[in-house]
């Protein structure tokens, strides 16, 4: 296996087990409750159409979000094993993230502030 560059992005086990995996749920969560609710009380048109091309548009991030969790944890599956096992108390081992895993995991992140900021607006 090749070296990682030295400018690899990293994140530890307990991050996705604790942190990462948690969070995209209580996304998807929000996705298909609060945006569905929204969507099936609108009246207007054009909001009900707008609101409808958003849940699209998180439904298609969170598949390629999960496509590239996915991969990460079949490489890491030994230390993210070792993370559930040790609790959220201990880091757990430093994995270093692909290119696509990296995007994906700041994708994560993005897509769960805008979640949470649609929760709350509604």
């Amino acid at each position: 296996m090749p070296e990682p560059s030295p400018h690899a992005a990293t994140l530890h086990a307990r991050d996705v087990v604790y942190d990462l995996i948690p969070k995209l749920k209580t996304t998807e969560r929000l996705v298909d409750s609060t945006l569905q609710g929204r969507i099936t009380r609108c009246a207007d048109a054009d909001e009900k159409a707008r609101l409808q091309e958003l849940k699209v548009e998180f439904e298609l991030e969170i598949s390629m979000i999960r496509m590239n969790l996915e991969h990460l944890m079949r490489r890491y599956s030994r230390q993210l094993e070792e993370a559930v096992q040790d609790g959220a108390s201990r880091q757990g081992a430093k994995l270093t993230l692909d290119a696509h895993e990296a995007v994906a995991i700041e994708s994560a992140r993005t897509l769960y502030r805008r979640a949470q900021t649609l929760a709350l607006a509604t």
